[in-house]
């Protein structure tokens, strides 16, 4: 006869509080919540000037945020919009496939270190799979060393030059 085996019971406990924010992908009706993240693009990259003064007309964020090659991810808390990022799809022309790269990404002050970036880069990957997407990329300045941790923590570092060319007039 066999003796009755007892199976172990794992329980485990986080000590990490459970996210009290949401993410949400913007469509053209979010308005609202568009300007609220310009908002906190301006207060995070202490540019206010960029992100406020000449804030595009509704018809235009409408239309942007309808377009499949931009997506605008925030994170919610209550009524409050506490960060986001704002991203555009780059389809390839030497494969069938594309590749996204994170334009701007920001979280209020008073939020960070709280998942928020991570919550909101992780969405990003999600709907970047279901595009049949192949890689995000995204830029940081040297200077940001919190920036720079964030995304060698997810992801793979190259070293590159980045240059500004003017645009010509007609």
């Amino acid at each position: 006869m066999r003796a009755n085996t007892v199976q172990p019971f794992l329980f485990t406990m986080s000590l990490e509080p459970t996210p009290s924010f949401t993410i949400q992908q913007l469509s053209a009706t979010d308005d609202v919540l568009m300007n609220a993240l310009l908002d906190v693009f301006g207060e995070a990259f202490e540019d206010a000037e960029t992100y406020s003064a000449h804030r595009p007309r509704p018809a235009y964020l409408r239309q942007l945020l309808a377009s499949d090659a931009f997506i605008a991810l925030v994170a919610v808390e209550g009524s409050q919009v506490v960060g986001g990022l704002a991203a555009y799809e780059l389809k390839k022309f030497e494969q069938e496939r594309s590749e996204i790269y994170i334009y701007d990404l920001a979280v209020a002050t008073g939020q960070r270190r709280r998942g928020v970036a991570t919550g909101l880069i992780r969405e990003l990957q999600r709907i970047g799979g279901e595009r049949g997407a192949y890689v995000l990329f995204v830029q940081a300045d040297l200077p940001d060393e919190p920036a720079i941790a964030l995304y060698a923590g997810l992801g793979v570092r190259e070293d590159v030059l980045h240059f500004d060319l003017p645009v010509r007039a007609r």
